[in-house]
């Protein structure tokens, strides 16, 4: 890469997250001299991506970085000559969003941005969109790293992986950082004493191991997990681990976790939001116009705290040091979505797994496991991942069969009854976003 010459490309830069980003990128402008960083939306984010653009311009000018700004609605002129493709989009908005917990809904099911139908609706919209950036990545900057914050994150890595043709991908989370932030504040410590190894696909990991500078204490960690309140994510609602299934599983469940482990619990306070709040979509709609109203302040030119909301954390952590250890060739540990490669012994080669690994100039390189799963991870793993692999075919192929094979054996919908009603119902509210589906 060009010393002192560094492009940035961020897909969907009109988000109420980029501010973040932007943070963190002048935090770090010594070890990563970004010379442009470029804003690209489309035209229903035009308004948001002036806003957020003139807030980056402000923030980069209170910190005396010399980063030039750009906003554009062409894509392709950001992703030309990039050095990093960063995407964070949502197709359809928050408005699809809010369609996609409110399907599953209907029929007595969970509905969640990533994980299960309403998941599988996102990724039918976003692969397509994704592949196409792909296209663009190929043909204009061959060389980029695109580095995806994109959900479901995994199901949208996979699909590069397979169809992106080549392009070099690394999918992003902000879950195990936070985890590890976590741990360290459990104890009271620096982050930089703690280690963890992650095993499993995005937003369906188990922290396996937990050492403090050196010592491994999984054993004391599980036992102050259990009922610890903060364990989890702004977006999803805060039950305490049960001290027995800790113990049991020997290992920490992600916060999504929730969904599969206490799904009873989390589908009643769901419904029961459904008629108060409303959504998630609802309520982060609401967060998001108060944050742009923020934004908008000509005097403002810090990442406002009420970001915090927003369920975010860490993700500007994670991003800019994603792209820092790339550009520095550190060759240090950082959990990211690769390709499994034998790393998940009983997952195929091809699909994408969330692990640690040692990022380099070359990318991600993920690392063996220090302990093999055991059969309550193997099981849920495979048929999560199954489901994965033909939501990935369904949303390049827009073949109705395997979309109906996905819901039906996805843990969280399990009936074919159920599965083809909601399909039914998916295809006809995104008909608009899904042409694949109606040639």
């Amino acid at each position: 890469m060009k010393q002192k010459e560094l492009k940035i490309a961020v897909i969907g830069g009109g988000s109420s997250y980029t501010p973040e980003l932007v943070e963190g990128l002048i935090k770090r402008f010594s070890e990563l001299p970004v010379k442009q960083l470029y804003l690209a939306d489309i035209e229903a984010g035009r308004e948001k991506l002036e806003i957020v653009g003139a807030l980056a311009r402000r923030m980069a000018e209170k910190a005396g970085v010399p980063m030039e700004i750009k906003l554009t609605l062409d894509r392709r002129e950001a992703i030309e000559g990039a050095d990093f493709v960063a995407t964070q989009m949502r197709v359809g908005l928050l408005e699809a969003r809010s369609r996609d917990e409110r399907i599953p809904a209907r029929y007595g099911l969970i509905g969640q941005e990533t994980t299960g139908a309403g998941g599988f609706a996102k990724a039918l919209r976003t692969v397509p969109v994704i592949l196409d950036i792909c296209r663009d990545i190929r043909e204009l900057a061959p060389d980029a790293f695109m580095l995806n914050f994109t959900n479901p994150a995994g199901i949208v890595t996979e699909a590069v992986l397979k169809y992106g043709g080549g392009v070099k991908t690394i999918g992003l989370c902000n879950l195990p950082i936070g985890i590890r932030m976590q741990v360290a504040e459990l104890y009271g410590v620096d982050d930089s004493l703690v280690d963890i190894e992650t095993v499993g696909i995005n937003h369906l990991n188990w922290t396996t191991r937990v050492h403090l500078d050196g010592v491994d204490i999984t054993t004391d960690f599980l036992e102050k997990a259990a009922g610890s309140s903060g364990l989890t994510m702004k977006n999803i609602p805060d039950l305490d681990w049960d001290a027995g299934l800790l113990k049991a599983l020997k290992a920490l469940p992600c916060a999504y976790h929730r969904y599969y482990y206490m799904r009873d619990e989390m589908l009643s306070e769901q419904l029961e939001k459904l008629h108060t709040v409303g959504t998630r979509a609802d309520v982060v709609k609401q967060v998001e116009e108060e944050l742009f109203e923020l934004y908008k302040d000509p005097d403002l030119n810090v990442k406002p705290s009420q970001l915090e909301q927003r369920g975010g954390a860490y993700y500007s952590e994670v991003a800019v040091r994603l792209m820092t250890s790339i550009y520095t060739n550190k060759k240090d540990i950082q959990t990211v979505n690769v390709r499994n490669n034998g790393i998940i012994s009983f997952l195929p080669d091809e699909v994408s797994i969330e692990v640690n690994a040692v990022i380099d100039a070359d990318g991600a390189h993920p690392l063996q496991l220090t302990r093999t799963p055991g059969a309550h991870i193997r099981g849920m793993l495979q048929v999560v991942k199954a489901y994965e692999e033909l939501t990935v075919e369904a949303a390049v192929h827009g073949d109705y069969d395997t979309a109906l094979q996905a819901l039906t054996i996805h843990p969280l919908v399990g009936t074919a009854a159920a599965a083809k009603a909601i399909l039914d119902d998916i295809l006809t509210e995104n008909r608009s976003y899904l042409p694949q589906f109606f040639q």
